[in-house]
């Protein structure tokens, strides 16, 4: 196994998610490596918690990310945060990623999962998206 790989890939998807044209007319710069103190008023998307296993085989180290990305609105309604959500993962399946070291194999929707939270003033919308990356 390798983790080796991560830092790359998170970096790629992050940057990948900020120049996105489709996403970016949506919700601006507020894509989130980290967000800020306080709940952000509007709608952003965060990178979210991340589990690899091991995928080497017997000529190749590599590992399965799965990593989740989150949208999450003040805004009513579920609309927004699902043209948001889909905006997501439009950019990311089968995305070109250039990673800094290793490379992507694939990169996959999993699973979604949308909910009020709190008072029930936000909606939250967790992709799940399976990348397998290979390190050279």
């Amino acid at each position: 196994m390798s983790y080796g790989v991560s830092a790359a890939l998170q970096t790629a998807v992050y940057a990948h998610l900020q120049a996105d044209t489709a996403l970016t007319a949506l919700v601006g710069t507020a894509v989130y490596d980290n967000p800020p103190a306080g709940a952000p008023l509007g709608t952003y998307v965060s990178l979210g918690p991340e589990d690899v296993k091991d995928r080497s085989t017997k000529t190749n180290h590599g590992a399965l990310h799965i990593l989740t990305i989150s949208v999450v609105t003040d805004l009513p309604g579920f609309q927004n945060a699902k043209d948001v959500a889909a905006a997501v993962n439009d950019a990311l399946v089968d995305a070109p990623l250039v990673l800094s070291r290793g490379r992507l194999v694939s990169m996959n929707f999993n699973r979604a999962t949308a909910r009020r939270v709190s008072t029930g003033d936000i909606r939250r919308i967790d992709l799940t998206f399976h990348a397998r990356v290979e390190d050279n």
